[in-house]
């Protein structure tokens, strides 16, 4: 491990990579501090409720700049919903299908079509944002005119923000090292981890009773326990043996296989189900005081997961988008077509049907392992606050599990290994 380390450190070209990426995470940071231009950023920030349901999430992944009303509050997650659109989309329209199978050109027609859909919705969530908190009462400062016209600049001030955020992705996927999205994401739910330690610290530290020091000892292992169980998961897979029918001297013998991930979904499906969950709840917050109250306790016992029937539907809807979207990243029958190309095949299965049916039966079972552990990932912070008894604001900022922890390891992992293999591309071409 010490000499791959070594050798990452050695090679200059990905130092001078990784140099400019920790530099235009800077510039995010520094970016996401400047307040949205009119708005009073005293009386906003007093509203605890930017940092609960679905606008809680949306905070952990900007880095806190939601709660400070930042021209980055939306940050990069317009961008990642017009690419889960356009990824579904591709599946039932077939011009858009055909673009998969254009190579470069057909990329570079769905990145543009993903930036273009990424503004529509950064405006429309942002006008949403702000015109929301003119319902709750006029926090626009004193002597602007609170008119349609004023929300309508802020929100386009805002939509400039996510603008620049996707072009610092690119940038980073361009001059830096890793993928520019993932890493903006990851950075921004790494800010939550030393609030976590210290609303954890001012919760059980400074006290006269002895096990309050056990039980926060006791919290941050099971952190780390959680960590090293999401690592683990992040890198498990189910291989499935192949072997090429021409290979002189392997006929028979199983040389290479299939890796399948247990988790090939990734944290996709958790956020289309708290994101499909949260938005109901959030149109009812913003509408506090003009929609009837029983109306809106209605609304918070379906979609709260916290409440019985939420996380029901949260369980059920992270099942159906796990298979779903597992399916269709991999494809069995465009694996087993492409092995009888290869003049490859598994042994003891037939080529053709037979293979595609192993395929899908593995990849079943795989899911199934898989979708069970995002259950319990989606369902440990929950579960946690209750048996800790994490209440209110401490239950928002202590966040054991969840759908950050697994985008953190996830990044940190594909980045390690993107910087491993450039270093190591560049050693051999070296050698020549």
């Amino acid at each position: 491990m010490w000499q791959r380390i070594k050798n990452v450190l050695a090679n200059k070209t990905v130092m001078t990579r990784l140099g400019m990426t920790l530099l235009l995470i800077l510039v995010f940071r520094i970016a996401s501090y400047i307040p949205i231009p009119l708005f009073n950023i005293e009386l906003f920030q007093s509203n605890q409720q930017w940092t609960s349901g679905f606008l809680g999430i949306l905070n952990s992944y900007t880095g806190q700049a939601l709660a400070r009303f930042s021209v980055l509050s939306l940050g990069i997650s317009p961008y990642i919903t017009a690419s889960i659109a356009v990824q579904l989309l591709q599946v039932v329209i077939p011009q858009m299908k055909e673009w998969q199978e254009q190579g470069d050109e057909g990329k570079a027609k769905t990145s543009r079509l993903t930036k273009y859909l990424a503004i529509v919705l950064a405006f429309a969530q942002a006008l949403l944002l702000i015109l929301g908190t003119g319902v709750r009462g006029s926090q626009i400062q004193v002597g602007v005119d609170s008119g349609f016209f004023t929300y309508f600049y802020m929100a386009l001030v805002v939509t400039a923000g996510s603008a620049f955020t996707i072009w610092l992705a690119d940038l980073i996927t361009a001059k830096g090292v890793g993928n520019g999205s993932s890493i903006l994401i990851a950075v921004g739910v790494l800010t939550s981890i030393p609030i976590m330690i210290t609303t954890l610290g001012d919760k059980y530290l400074g006290t006269d009773n002895g096990w309050d020091i056990v039980i926060y000892v006791g919290i941050l292992l099971l952190y780390v326990a959680i960590l090293l169980g999401v690592v683990y998961m992040n890198i498990a897979k189910r291989k499935i043996p192949i072997s090429y029918a021409n290979r002189q001297g392997g006929a028979g013998k199983s040389d290479s296989n299939i890796p399948l991930k247990i988790n090939s979904a990734g944290v996709l499906p958790v956020i289309f189900a708290s994101t499909l969950l949260s938005v109901p709840l959030s149109i009812v917050g913003f509408l506090e005081g003009s929609v009837n109250s029983g109306a809106a306790s209605w609304v918070n016992s379906i979609f709260n997961y916290q409440e019985p029937i939420g996380f029901i539907l949260y369980v059920l809807l992270i099942v159906v988008f796990s298979f779903f979207y597992t399916f269709m990243v991999t494809n069995p029958h465009k694996i087993a077509d492409n092995l009888s190309k290869s003049n490859a095949y598994v042994p003891g299965v037939r080529p053709g049907d037979d293979t595609k049916n192993y395929i899908a039966r593995i990849l079943f079972k795989v899911t199934v392992v898989g979708t069970v552990y995002l259950v319990i990932l989606a369902a440990l912070p929950i579960v946690t606050a209750w048996v800790f008894g994490f209440v209110g604001q401490n239950a928002a900022n202590i966040t054991l599990g969840g759908t950050g922890l697994l985008i953190v390891v996830g990044v940190a992992a594909d980045t390690t290994s993107q910087m491993e293999a450039q270093a190591n591309q560049e050693t051999y071409q070296g050698l020549f």
